[in-house]
């Protein structure tokens, strides 16, 4: 699956051990496709079609995730990416389908996520339409 960014850039791969070492680190697998577009994409910037989103690198998930406390206020979500303002889009972990949804930064709660996309290619469709 190729992943295009209609504007903006993607960051050099990730280190693999790094990508391979995740799933310990945060203590869910990850999804296939996510982790091989780390291991093509670490990160980056841009739109697909009107709308803005930021991947995160994969060394930064689990500070991320740490910091704005998702465990606390949303369990099972792990977020990998945002919208640049106030939304975030993560993996549903409670689900063994692992979908993405998209939840609020601000009153982070698991019953406003909102389940957007079934994987990574589902997304970029969802966001380019």
């Amino acid at each position: 699956m190729r992943y295009i960014l209609t504007e903006g850039q993607f960051d050099a791969p990730a280190e693999p051990a790094v990508v391979d070492g995740l799933a310990a680190r945060l203590g869910v697998d990850l999804p296939k496709d996510y982790t091989d577009f780390l291991k093509k994409h670490n990160g980056g910037e841009g739109f697909i079609g009107d709308n803005y989103i930021i991947f995160f690198k994969s060394e930064e998930l689990f500070d991320f995730n740490r910091e704005y406390e998702v465990e606390k206020y949303a369990p099972g979500i792990l977020l990998f990416a945002s919208n640049g303002g106030g939304e975030g889009y993560g993996f549903d972990t409670e689900d063994a389908a692992m979908p993405i949804v998209r939840i609020p930064f601000i009153g982070m709660d698991r019953q406003y996520a909102e389940t957007i996309a079934h994987d990574l290619a589902d997304l970029f469709a969802q966001l380019a339409d």
